[in-house]
């Protein structure tokens, strides 16, 4: 009996080191695995609250939006109050970070002011139909494009079918005026266009009403707010001048993480609508753009970043 107890205790070490053996490389392999698992993560997204508190706004209690006031459908002002599908936008945006209406500023802007009001540190973003180019980005940061648009000719209805062709904005005949510091501006500078300039587009608006221009050239959805005004007075012109001008919302060139922050909420919207969820942009548009532009849809913004945003739980 005693033979035999030894050997059944020794069968039983025998199999208890094999399992405990078998134990241990598993638990080896396991962890490994996990180890490189881990090594294959990708790295941590950042959160829109990492960007706020790195931007320049991060202590901020206000938003300083540069806009414009006199454009309507666009941006304008009505005693006292800021409507328009550019001030939807910036509402939105405000919201966004973290501002609600009474914690933003408005600040009106003449069209040729809006990069020196931005780079002086007067204003924290502008949203003012701001086209994007090369040479602004030297200049100012830009999220968007937001809008993509187009420039037209805005006649005294009595002018409909003498101006019809760019040729005819040679003539001298007729007086065109431009807002100074636009895009459209150095497009008839480059073109050898005679024009005059005007600090605001309404500016060019009143002249056309009061016989001292017979025309403007601006892009559509300005001209269409300008004319939605008098609609029997005024007369938008189709020329196939063959660009496009894509709005983007300015922020300082320097604060990238305001521009990726403002970059992401206009393509939240942009994914929203993707969704056929209801959206900021959508919204806007239809309140004041869609009625006299007819149907569009909300560009997809370049360069939005990937941010983990815990206020939004069907962002991706």
């Amino acid at each position: 009996m005693t033979d035999r107890s030894t050997e059944f205790r020794t069968y039983i070490d025998h199999r208890t080191r094999q399992t405990m053996t078998t134990l241990a490389v598993a638990a080896t392999l396991v962890l490994v695995a996990l180890v490189a698992c881990e090594d294959n993560q990708p790295p941590d997204r950042p959160t829109v609250r990492d960007l706020r508190e790195a931007s320049t706004i991060s202590d901020q209690t206000e938003l300083r939006i540069g806009v414009n006031i006199d454009i309507p459908l666009m941006s304008y002002r009505r005693n006292n109050a800021y409507h328009g599908f550019d001030i939807e936008i910036a509402r939105y945006i405000a919201d966004s970070l973290g501002f609600g209406d009474q914690s933003i500023t408005w600040v009106p802007l003449d069209t040729e002011d809006r990069i020196e009001k931005l780079r002086s540190g007067e204003v924290d973003i502008v949203v003012a139909s701001f086209s994007i180019t090369e040479e602004r980005k030297k200049r100012v940061g830009f999220a968007g494009p937001y809008l993509i648009t187009t420039p037209e000719v805005l006649v005294a209805t009595e002018f409909v079918d003498e101006i019809t062709t760019i040729t005819d904005l040679n003539s001298e005949e007729y007086t065109v005026c431009v807002a100074g510091g636009s895009t459209t501006e150095a497009m008839l500078r480059e073109r050898g266009i005679p024009h005059q300039q005007a600090d605001n587009p309404a500016a060019c608006r009143d002249g056309i009403l009061a016989g001292d221009f017979q025309a403007m050239v601006s892009d559509e959805t300005i001209l269409a707010g300008l004319r939605s005004e008098n609609p029997d007075e005024l007369a938008i012109v189709d020329m196939p001048f063959g660009v496009e001008e894509e709005l983007g919302i300015g922020v300082p060139v320097e604060d990238e993480n305001l521009r990726d922050l403002v970059s992401y909420f206009l393509d939240k919207s942009y994914q929203q609508d993707q969704r056929d969820e209801a959206n900021a942009w959508e919204t806007a548009y239809n309140n004041h753009l869609g009625r006299w532009l007819g149907e569009a849809d909300q560009p997809r913004p370049d360069g939005a970043p990937d941010l983990v945003d815990h206020d939004d739980k069907n962002r991706r």
